[in-house]
């Protein structure tokens, strides 16, 4: 049997012993390598083995006669050579390809030889990395070593040689006796030696500095060509070059730290300075230590070159001086750069302020004009305080606003700042730690958004480590938020919420008339506003004394230490004041008062009028507020029952009852008034006819929630409603000349048309919200309404809390519905007409009816005088008077 190999085909040989001859002779066995078995490393090559001793034992094979030859040459199988078999050779891709689909999916193969491939890749470049960066680097090395070396060679050279001349100088004195002419030679001798070690010392002081001043540039060549030879299009993972890994690192040292530069700039002077200094060495005559200051000189002053000569010197010199004005450039470059940011710094207000017991202002809002001017006027008797405002505003922007607050400062000093007051590195710029005061303004805008950053503000300022020396002042927008403002600010905080009071003193001025201008004056520091002081000499007297102890103030309540510091407002008359009590007064600042022995005071009879009864009242509400369900539960408080509350908006009357539900109002605990709903547009006069007008005890106007964020829109619709409401209700009233104040007529011709809404005025109060305090002029002009200046009065509270922390206790008892709160009163309650009464005599009547008189106003008098001066001077009193009082809500 023959087997017949295919033509063109590679053969495999397998050699098998003859079984002739006897002996045993060598073998020679071919076996597959056993890696073959894997099919990951089937690309082995087969390896051939020879050998004396017997293979392994095998299958038995099939015996053939003859076995045919690639020659076609046939030979028994009994002959006593050895024969040559051939197989069809099969590629060992084949064979791999076979066995890795019968090992492992075909993906999963490719995936891991490209693995193994990119890490192979990766292995191979590294070492090549590594080859090219330690092969110039150890030439240049040994290059430099080479130097040195045959520096030292010839200098151990020329030593030699010097000994050897020495020696044949002598010899030569023994032979000719010329002494005279061999000294002359072995100084000319050793003179020569000394030169030539100088010289040879230059030159390679020279080539130093020249192969130090190569190295940058050689060294930039080779990181280019690591760069160029790291990019491969078979690489995987991109790998970073080795250049932009340099730039990368020198860019952050340069932008980290912050002397980087001038010291890189130091670094290359002094190189600058040690490599002149050499090369100057090495072509002048000069010492080291000359040549190192020639080069200092080059660099400091470029024209000291000038007096150089010969080639070298020169060449050098203007090198040297050519870096020097190159160092010179940058390092007036690097000057005006810092001096550049420090000014943009200072522009834009990064400095820190170094600055204690100061009042800080966070935020920007309409509000702020009312607010510095408030506190300028309450650090006037210190001579100016300091003011520190920090908003997201630019600085420049800021300071340009505030000049153009047409108001006086009175020393005090402002300063802006641009910052963030949710980040803590921005509240340290302005030594928040050191504030005595911190006012949170709101913002301008929705009033969830402005209060939930202001909720992130109080827990910034929380956060600050060194801790606050003063309390924060919030302002809010929604009653609902000041539980949690409280909650995570605790006692730091006290808390303003702006709709909230401007809807309370709403409601006050809508029962009694005039009752805004006197909260004006109380709020505002140009007047008499609220103090708390201690005063040891009043403890063991009792408040009725207290109240004429003060010839220039008037006390309004006691702070109790034994309740805890509870202030306690219009206490009884038995009241004695005990160690640690302080004493609330209204006076005109600060220092301004103090007690005194208090005078005799005549005892003024009882005169006992009846307090007139609570009458029903029909109030209408025009415009729709964010808390318009708290208005309505003061309402309620306050009104005598039986009275009636009109809601006219263009909110749908089906979506009020949800709202006012949703807000927390129970209309079925409504005990006092009858909610009657109409729905219309305030501004639209065919709408308003549709209303009895001319019926409303008192009609409030709201700065409708639609147009509230811009103040001069919630204005404009604000007016414009008073004016239809004012000519509708002219129209409808017969005009009565004979009730026409005298203020009146003087201001306005009889018959006009503003004479005829000022009839009108006198037959019903008109509350309008007023958001800009530029609208308070025509307002004022007119006098056809009572105004409420919204922001203004919020601006006023916020410095008297600022200022006192104490105050905020006692403002908001005054517009709670339970307690105390300001009254105007018929003069008629305390005395009779034309009676002849001193200040403090009307006060004390007024204590039999347990209030407190802080003010009057006279029949022909626009406003009222709080805390009047000269309380002991009798005048003559007209029951047309009117009396400012603090007493019990009725």
């Amino acid at each position: 049997m023959s087997v017949d190999s295919d033509a063109g085909a590679s053969s495999r040989d397998w050699l098998f012993p003859s079984p002739a001859g006897g002996k045993q002779q060598q073998r020679d066995w071919i076996y597959p390598s056993p890696l073959l078995s894997s099919s990951r490393l089937s690309k082995t090559p087969t390896r051939r083995f020879f050998s004396t001793y017997p293979p392994p034992p095998r299958a038995p094979a099939v015996p053939v006669a003859t076995v045919t030859t690639p020659q076609n040459r046939y030979y028994p199988a009994s002959a006593g050579i050895r024969r040559r078999i051939n197989f069809p050779r099969r590629s060992l891709k084949e064979d791999v390809s076979v066995e890795e689909k019968k090992a492992v999916p075909a993906s999963n193969a490719a995936k891991c030889l490209k693995a193994a491939d990119a890490a192979a890749f990766r292995f191979k470049f590294s070492w090549q990395r590594f080859v090219v960066i330690a092969f110039p680097v150890a030439i240049l090395v040994a290059l430099i070593s080479s130097l040195v070396n045959k520096n030292f060679s010839l200098q151990s050279q020329v030593t030699d040689l010097q000994h050897q001349i020495y020696r044949l100088n002598g010899r030569l004195r023994l032979c000719s006796g010329l002494d005279s002419l061999n000294s002359n030679d072995s100084s000319y001798e050793e003179s020569d030696t000394d030169s030539y070690y100088s010289k040879s010392l230059k030159i390679t002081a020279l080539a130093v500095s020249l192969i130090l001043l190569a190295l940058p540039f050689f060294f930039l060549k080779y990181v280019d060509y690591v760069s160029k030879k790291s990019k491969s299009p078979d690489s995987i993972a991109e790998e970073v070059s080795l250049n932009k890994q340099l730039e990368y690192k020198v860019d952050v040292f340069l932008s980290v730290y912050p002397y980087a530069k001038p010291l890189a700039l130091l670094v290359a002077t002094l190189l600058l300075i040690f490599l002149g200094g050499l090369a100057l060495f090495g072509v002048t005559d000069d010492s080291l230590t000359d040549c190192l200051w020639l080069s200092w000189t080059f660099v400091a002053a470029s024209g000291n070159h000038a007096d150089s000569e010969g080639l070298g010197p020169r060449l050098v010199s203007v090198t040297i001086s050519c870096g020097g004005m190159l160092i010179f450039a940058m390092m007036l470059g690097l000057v005006s750069d810092s001096i550049s940011e420090k000014l943009d710094s200072l522009r834009k207000g990064k400095s820190e302020v170094v600055k204690q017991n100061h009042t800080l202002i966070l935020g920007w809002s309409d509000k702020l004009g009312s607010l510095l001017n408030q506190l300028a006027i309450a650090n006037e008797n210190l001579g100016g305080g300091i003011v520190v405002v920090m908003a997201e505003k630019d600085k420049e922007e800021m300071e340009v606003d505030i000049a153009k607050m047409e108001f006086d400062f009175r020393g005090t000093s402002v300063i802006c700042r641009s910052g963030s007051p949710l980040i803590l590195a921005d509240l340290k710029k302005v030594s928040v730690s050191k504030a005595r005061a911190i006012i949170v303004l709101a913002e301008d805008g929705n009033a969830d958004q402005s209060d939930a950053r202001a909720l992130r503000t109080v827990l910034s300022l929380t956060g600050v480590k060194e801790g606050l020396q003063g309390h924060i002042v919030v302002e809010l927008s929604d009653l609902d938020n000041e539980v949690l403002v409280k909650l995570v600010g605790g006692d730091l905080v006290e808390t303003v919420v702006a709709h909230d009071v401007i809807g309370r003193l709403m409601i006050q001025c809508a029962r009694q008339p005039g009752l805004a201008q006197i909260w004006e004056d109380i709020l505002g520091f140009e007047g008499c506003e609220f103090y708390i002081k201690r005063w040891p000499q009043l403890d063991g007297m009792q408040f009725e004394d207290v109240l004429i102890s003060f010839p220039d103030a008037i006390p309004c309540g006691v702070k109790a230490a034994s309740h805890f510091g509870k202030i306690i407002l219009n206490p009884e008359d038995s009241y004695i004041l005990q160690e640690g009590d302080e004493v609330l007064v209204i006076a005109e600042d600060d220092d301004t008062y103090s007690p005194t022995k208090f005078p005799t005071v005549r005892e003024a009879p009882f005169i006992h009028i009846s307090r007139p009864e609570r009458k029903p009242q029909k109030i209408l509400l025009c415009g729709w507020r964010r808390d318009i369900d708290d208005m309505i539960v003061v309402l309620d408080a306050f009104l005598a029952p039986n009275s009636e509350l009109w809601m006219f908006n263009d909110v749908p009357e089906k979506e009020r009852e949800k709202k006012l539900i949703d807000g927390g109002l129970d209309l079925n605990r409504l005990v006092n008034i009858t909610l009657v709903n109409r729905e219309g547009n305030a501004v639209i006069r065919r709408h308003l006819e549709s209303l009895p007008l001319e019926s409303f005890n008192s009609i409030l106007i709201l700065a409708d929630e639609s147009v509230e964020d811009s103040a001069i829109k919630a204005d404009s619709r604000s007016l414009a409603t008073l004016l239809l409401i004012r000519d509708i209700q002219a129209k409808r009233l017969p005009y009565r000349e004979n009730k026409v104040s005298h203020v009146h007529r003087d201001s306005f011709s009889q018959g006009s048309w503003m004479g005829e809404m000022q009839q009108a005025s006198d037959k019903s109060v008109i509350i309008s919200e007023i958001l800009d305090p530029r609208t308070k002029n025509l307002l004022s002009m007119s006098k056809i309404s009572d105004y409420v200046l919204s922001n203004e009065l919020v601006s006023m509270a916020l410095a008297m809390v600022a200022e006192d922390r104490q105050i905020n206790d006692v403002l908001e008892e005054l517009f709670a519905e339970e307690g105390n709160e300001m009254h105007i009163r018929q003069a008629e309650l305390y005395l009779h007409e034309g009676e002849e009464l001193s200040f403090f005599e009307v006060l004390l009547r007024a204590r039999q009816r347990r209030e407190i008189v802080i003010g009057f106003r006279t029949a022909n008098a626009e406003r009222a005088v709080i805390n009047p001066p000269n309380k002991m001077e009798k005048r003559r009193w007209s029951v047309k008077d009117v009396f400012v009082v603090i007493a019990e809500k009725e």
